[in-house]
């Protein structure tokens, strides 16, 4: 009694506490780099020995994890809406994941060789203070994207909840038309977010049996809902038989802005790889990423367009939303599969969220605001803010031209990515300070805090695409032949960038900020332990100190 007692009293004392600003304040970490003025927290620190436990298996089980969602079953819909084949859609599927996997392996190697976050290393190449425009960047993205996502997750909550009590989708409104979401909706969506919420509170590297989970769960359902269409359409439909609509020049600009597309769909996970890489043991896994993206990505589609091509015959037309498919199923057992489908999306939905999301913009919260913002509570303000605030079921069913934009910001991401990639493979040669990351008036300051070289490629980088990109949200905006520009977005955007930075690197160098070799960064840290009833952030006692090197591994 008394336990519980104190517990409540504790409880009450940090809920007064947060009535203040002051009570928000993280416990100062006292870290070997930065400055004394200078607030930092523990999670922005180098990765200690103890969460580097991600291996190649872990990295499988990521890229399977964040690759098999709604959205990547619905990868080569748009592609042949267009009016190309299945054809063009494999070789844009193909060809589209491996252009993504080349900004992966570049900047995912620094974060597995440095074991510091995106936000840490963007100051390598931005600036001190600049790499935080390319930090807000990141996490408006993802932040836009985990709404979305979240939202996605409850059509298939709503899949679970029909198959057992099928009059749930009957519930009478009470919600005014203006809020955009009827009552049925919203109880699926808060239930939703309530399962996802403690998943995202998990640190990442305890995550990697949770990919593996999800891998097994969605890969089983996937294949078991192709063959099971299949088998009932009588074979695998006519979409195989399809011919282009268009030619010539169409055909080809259809094909590049295709596979752009589906290079720029993954831009942000190539820009902020290093969140997930610095959790690795070894540098290796990293290059297997080059294999991993385009097969699994690849074959999602194309269970996808097999899916599709059967629901044309067993339905009456396509049908590209897998979730939408398990809502034809009516009889006893049809409602039996519509459920262990829309379990499989519940869990493919939270992990990519997981994976692509919400530990990237913590990540971002987290370098901003480090007073205030640790990894769990920039978790929790992201799924609040994306799951709440930013009302996702209006995203999803406004205008149209919100999500054009959402994929527009792969052309503020591809330079972002160019100029990380091309400063640590190119200007620097991996020979990197990484102690000096941590110094806002260190090696790494430049001008004020601002590197006018990835200023510079930038701008040429954008340029070219803003008109392009205001085209695509407002197509009354006539631009001409700079369309084509933007077909090529990711493309163009990601290579001009990289040349761009790398040549005035080499010309106008920064002396200042050259190092011959890697200097590694001697971490301290201590070992966590959770305190009882603790503030929501993690409280550390001193139970053992070990050390830590950067810039080679273990």
């Amino acid at each position: 009694m008394l336990d519980v007692r104190s517990r409540a009293n504790v409880l009450a004392e940090s809920a007064k506490a947060k009535t203040r600003k002051e009570g928000w304040v993280t416990e100062k970490h006292i870290s070997p780099f930065s400055e004394a003025d200078i607030w930092t927290n523990k999670d922005s620190d180098i990765t200690p020995l103890e969460q580097r436990t991600w291996t190649t298996w872990t990295m499988l089980g990521f890229w399977i994890s964040d690759s098999l969602s709604a959205q990547g079953w619905e990868g080569a819909a748009s592609i042949i809406a267009v009016g190309l084949t299945w054809r063009e859609a494999l070789y844009c599927l193909i060809l589209g994941y491996a252009i993504d996997a080349i900004p992966m392996i570049l900047n995912g190697v620094i974060g597995a060789e440095l074991h510091v976050s995106f936000p840490v290393v963007a100051r390598a190449s931005f600036g001190f203070n600049f790499s935080k425009f390319a930090v807000v960047i990141r996490m408006i993205t993802a932040l836009f994207w985990h709404a979305i996502q979240t939202y996605t997750g409850s059509t298939a909550m709503t899949q679970c909840i029909r198959a057992i009590w099928p009059s749930f989708l009957n519930i009478p409104n009470h919600i005014p038309a203006s809020v955009g979401i009827t009552t049925q909706q919203m109880i699926s969506h808060f239930l939703f977010w309530t399962l996802q919420f403690p998943m995202l509170l998990i640190p990442p590297y305890k995550l990697k049996w949770f990919f593996v989970f999800k891998s097994v769960v969605v890969i089983a359902c996937a294949l078991g809902m192709v063959i099971a269409l299949a088998v009932q359409a009588g074979g695998a439909g006519n979409i195989w038989s399809q011919e282009v609509t268009v030619s010539g020049s169409t055909k080809t600009w259809l094909i590049l802005s295709s596979m752009s597309s589906i290079t720029g769909g993954w831009s942000t996970m190539g820009t902020n790889i290093p969140d997930f890489t610095r959790y690795l043991k070894e540098t290796k896994p990293v290059y297997y990423q080059g294999l991993f993206i385009p097969l699994i990505g690849s074959a999602l589609g194309i269970l996808g367009i097999v899916g599709t091509s059967c629901s044309k015959v067993l339905y009456g037309s396509y049908i590209w939303d897998p979730l939408e498919i398990a809502a034809q199923w009516n009889s006893p057992g049809g409602r039996a599969a519509a459920f262990f489908v829309g379990f499989s999306w519940i869990i493919a939905q939270i992990g990519t969220n997981i994976s692509a999301n919400v530990i990237s913009c913590s990540n971002d919260m987290t370098n901003l605001w480090p007073k205030y913002i640790n990894i769990r509570r920039g978790t929790i303000l992201t799924t609040v803010i994306a799951g709440w605030v930013m009302v996702p079921w209006k995203i999803i069913h406004s205008a149209s031209s919100l999500l054009t934009f959402m994929g527009a910001l792969a052309i503020f991401l591809a330079p972002i990515a160019a100029v990380m990639a091309a400063d640590y493979w190119i200007v620097r040669r991996g020979a990197v300070d990484v102690p000096a990351l941590y110094q806002s008036h260190g090696r790494y300051r430049y001008d004020a805090g601002f590197n006018w070289r990835a200023a510079a490629a930038m701008m040429v980088s954008l340029a070219p695409n803003l008109p392009g990109m205001a085209h695509a949200v407002n197509p009354n905006i006539k631009i001409g032949d700079l369309s084509h520009v933007y077909d090529i977005n990711y493309l163009y955007g990601f290579f001009v960038a990289f040349f761009v930075y790398a040549t005035l690197s080499l010309l106008f160098p920064a002396q200042a900020t050259m190092v011959e070799k890697v200097i590694p960064g001697k971490v301290e840290y201590y070992v966590s332990e959770e305190k009882d009833g603790g503030d929501i952030e993690k409280s550390f006692k001193v139970d053992e100190k070990r050390h830590s090197l950067t810039g080679g591994g273990l």
